[in-house]
């Protein structure tokens, strides 16, 4: 389980937030400048709260009088918005880069249907095939927890529909918390098992 409690000041407005993600895809839903995306970088340790914690299965980020758990040992699979490959790397190397198990990487290349791409390079594929990769990568890292940034916001409406389902099969597999920020209420309606409405830092019901 995933828990969340923590302050942070904004330049506009206190984000002041407390949730529990379980195995489910929770989703952060609310408009841009709602501080979502700053809630996924405090838990994956881009960004520090000004106060509170957040546990990943019992295990605190923020432990008391020691310093934060690094962001590469938090056991957080990350999905940017743009999702962040290394365009010097090939699709394989991209996917390998926090390889943890090659059976699963062939599994995951597989279930994707972009085992045709992996010698190719971010540059030369398209967007719906950079976000396969993307969630390839992240989930080969056998994650404890998924973060996704509005993952599908740039792909057309056929190609979204087939990444967002593709997303659904995976975490079939892959029980873990899933955390989606997106401010598509469609989208949110569709993924989400729960909606965490936030407005200017709050929860709101």
């Amino acid at each position: 389980m995933l828990s969340v409690d923590i302050q942070k000041n904004l330049q506009a407005f206190l984000l002041d937030v407390h949730f529990s993600v379980n195995s489910e895809i929770a989703v952060l839903f609310g408009p841009s400048g709602a501080g979502k995306t700053t809630i996924l970088n405090c838990i994956a340790g881009l960004s520090m709260p000004n106060a509170g914690q957040i546990t990943l299965n019992q295990r605190a980020f923020y432990p008391e009088n020691k310093k934060p758990v690094p962001a590469a040992k938090r056991h957080i699979g990350y999905v940017f918005q743009d999702y962040a490959l290394f365009p010097h790397m090939t699709v394989k190397k991209n996917i390998r880069y926090g390889l943890k198990d090659d059976q699963l990487m062939c599994r995951l290349t597989d279930m994707m249907g972009i085992n045709h791409l992996l010698d190719k390079y971010p540059s030369q594929i398209s967007g719906g095939e950079k976000q396969r990769v993307a969630l390839s990568r992240a989930f080969v890292t056998q994650p404890d927890a998924l973060l996704l940034d509005e993952p599908f916001s740039s792909l057309d409406r056929q190609t979204k529909l087939e990444c967002q389902n593709e997303l659904l099969e995976l975490h079939k597999l892959w029980r873990i918390p899933v955390l989606l920020v997106t401010h598509d209420e469609q989208e949110a309606s569709m993924l989400g098992d729960r909606i965490l409405k936030l407005d200017k830092g709050k929860i709101i019901i």
